[in-house]
Formats: structure tokens, C-alpha cells, sequence
């Protein structure tokens, strides 16, 4: 957790309807950016609100009830971003710029479910398989949806430890196994119980590792009068980190990233 980039509440714009009316990168955003560059490369999806660097995360009308950053009436489930594709990042910031109510985001770190016992072995095992794909979320637009989607592994091991790529709300779980959905319904439940919550405040960056940790967010009453919650998100890949081989041959349902200086990579 960064604490605290100096944010006055009088001197921001109204939080936005939507990411579209947002600004494509305030002073928050800007300084995310620069912390991103310092640690990793900084990338958007040209998919995904444009292609912009710095996401604006907002509640939008209509979107109340959708499991994406636009909704507010139910729970975000805990997930990886953008956990559909090898390319999604190692590490997320999310900044606040907005948040009068202190409306929490969840966190929950697979190395805590491991660490309590709430995986036998043999349901680590099951989990590690790639049993079921996971597909790209409702806020990206084009792409390729003729692609058969590919089961992928849920948890899989890095030199420090374990990981998961992890999407519950996302992964159509009719072609897995019994024994899978049972081991998967028992990660589900541990993430729940080692789940924190942290309310950000104005200024405040919180930066995750995005193949360790999931991230969600309570329900909320939005009020679309320019006065709610509003968090910045920046995506970063490390070049020193690795994934399991596998992924390399998925082509990510035609979503392409956007680099710095507006770099478009397939």
C-alpha cells in the first residue's frame, strides 16, 4: 500500500457515469503510471476501455448487476484480472480517487488457502489440471469469440510459491470433473475465509500481485450524483516472471495489449 498521494476532494473532477466521460488520465494516474514504469511496463487492452493505460473503475448505470468494476448492487467475486489471458498482468495498482462511503474491496491470497489446510492434496492436485477454460469478461469489447475456448489450471507453482488464476464468475464449470468441482468449490470457500477487506481512501494505491492474491468488492447503493466511489486501475507485467508454459500457445480470444506510446502487440 503506497500512502497517501495528496487527492482534495473539492479539487477533482465529479466522479463519472462512466469510463467513457472519465478523464483518459488525471494526476492520480499520472503518478500511478510513473510508479508502474518504475516496476514493470505499464499496458492497457485495446479491448478494454479503449486501449487506455489508466481504467477508470465506476459504477455505470445499468451495469448495477454485472460482475465487472461498472457494478455496485451485488459482490464482485473474488477473481485474477483478466484471468482469460497469458498476457493479463503480475501486478495491479488500484488507486483511489473517491470513496466517501469506505466501500471495501476484498483481497484474499491463495498462500493463506494452502497455509490454513483447506486443500487435501489430492484437491490441490485436481486443481492444477486444466479442467475448465475462463472466459474474458463482459467489459471487453471485439476480439475472437470463434475460438474454442481451452481448459486452463487453476493453481499452478512458482519458484516463491503457489499461484491461481482464478475466475469463478468467468469459467464455465460444465465440463469439469465431479472431483474438480468439488476441489474448486473448496478453493472458493478457503478465499472466502482468509478474505480482508480494505476500504481505500483518497490518495491511497494499493498495489496486488495479480498471480497470488484475487480481488473483489462489497455491494454498494451507487447514486450516479458525481459523489461515488471511484478507484484507478493500471496493469503491469514484470519481464523477470514467469508462468507455466502452457500458456503461451493460448492465443487470449483475440485481445491484444496496448503498450506505452500506443504500441498495439498481438
Amino acid at each position: 500500500m503506497l500512502d497517501r498521494l495528496p487527492i482534495d476532494d473539492m479539487l477533482i473532477d465529479s466522479t463519472p457515469s462512466s469510463w467513457q466521460t472519465a478523464d483518459t488520465c488525471p494526476a492520480l494516474g499520472f503518478a500511478m503510471t510513473l510508479i508502474g514504469l518504475a516496476l514493470g511496463e505499464p499496458f492497457g487492452w485495446a479491448g478494454q476501455q479503449d486501449g487506455r493505460l489508466v481504467n477508470s473503475i465506476v459504477p455505470t448505470p445499468g451495469h448495477e448487476n454485472e460482475q465487472t468494476g461498472a457494478s455496485s448492487s451485488v459482490l464482485l467475486s473474488p477473481h485474477t484480472e483478466d484471468a482469460f489471458h497469458p498476457d493479463r498482468a503480475h501486478l495491479i495498482m488500484l488507486g483511489c480517487m473517491r470513496n466517501h462511503e469506505s466501500i471495501g474491496t476484498t483481497l484474499a491470497s491463495v498462500r493463506d488457502v494452502l497455509a490454513g489446510g483447506y486443500l487435501s492434496p489430492d484437491e490441490i492436485a485436481h486443481l492444477r489440471q486444466p479442467e475448465c477454460p475462463i472466459l474474458p469478461d463482459d467489459s471487453y469489447v471485439g476480439g475472437d469469440e470463434s475460438q474454442a475456448p481451452a481448459p486452463v489450471g487453476t493453481l499452478w507453482q512458482r519458484d516463491d510459491g503457489a499461484c491461481l488464476r482464478y475466475d469463478p464468475a468467468y469459467t464455465p464449470d460444465s465440463t469439469g470433473r465431479p472431483t474438480w468441482a468439488r476441489a474448486y468449490a473448496k478453493l472458493e470457500a478457503g478465499l472466502a475465509s482468509v478474505s480482508q477487506l480494505v476500504a481505500l481512501e483518497p490518495g491511497q494505491v494499493l498495489i496486488l500481485d495479480n498471480d497470488v492474491a484475487v480481488h473483489g468488492r462489497v455491494p454498494f447503493t451507487a447514486r450516479f450524483d458525481g459523489t461515488d466511489r471511484w478507484l484507478l486501475r493500471l496493469n503491469i507485467r514484470l519481464a523477470d516472471r514467469d508462468r507455466p508454459a502452457a500458456e503461451s500457445f493460448e492465443p487470449g480470444f483475440g485481445q491484444v495489449v496496448v503498450r506505452p506510446y500506443s504500441e498495439v502487440l498481438v
